[in-house]
């Protein structure tokens, strides 16, 4: 289940929900996209192709709104070889010159906004679509032992892009911890 915890600055709890419509609003002050879309019966091992297929209309929406040129679909299982690696590389914070664009096909990952003197953690789950603005600084935490499928969408042909700030906040705050579906 989809959850929107938000803290200040000095990690006291200000607000914790679980209630799409409130995390869908409450995001949205702050300009970032948050949607709930039915989600596909598909096999845990479905090739991006298929994905891809299932989840057209919705893709060819979103690209046509924000101009995407490049799609593609990431899928990161608890014994892939890089898991650790690319978990320390997207818990530092940081930013990108276009929106990160991400839709949970499968699995969960806990996204952290800092925006507005607050910290943001949102838990997304299967069927979550989140859409950080460009220069949101934030950070993404997938787990020690990650499970996920997702679709991603760029502007940018190179793909992920980031701009890391140096900052150490991702230390002070929740870590991602799977839920059960």
């Amino acid at each position: 289940m989809s959850r929107l915890q938000v803290f200040a600055e000095d990690g006291a709890l200000l607000s914790d929900t679980d209630d799409g419509d409130v995390i869908a609003a409450r995001l949205g002050e702050i300009g970032v996209t948050f949607e709930r879309w039915p989600t596909r019966d598909l096999p845990d091992a479905a090739e991006a192709e298929g994905i891809l297929t299932a989840y057209s209309p919705e893709v060819a929406r979103l690209k046509a709104v924000g101009g995407y040129q490049s799609i593609d679909v990431v899928s990161v299982v608890p014994d892939h070889p890089d898991r650790a690696a690319m978990r320390t590389k997207f818990l530092s914070e940081h930013t990108h010159a276009e929106d990160e664009v991400r839709f949970f096909v499968r699995g969960q990952g806990l996204f952290t906004l800092h925006a507005d003197a607050r910290v943001w953690n949102v838990l997304c789950c299967a069927g979550d679509l989140m859409s950080v603005p460009a220069g949101m600084t934030h950070w993404f935490d997938m787990g020690a032992a990650p499970d996920f499928t997702a679709i991603r969408m760029f502007v940018n042909p190179d793909g992920w892009v980031a701009a890391f700030t140096g900052d150490a906040i991702h230390e002070r705050f929740p870590r991602f911890t799977p839920m059960a579906a």
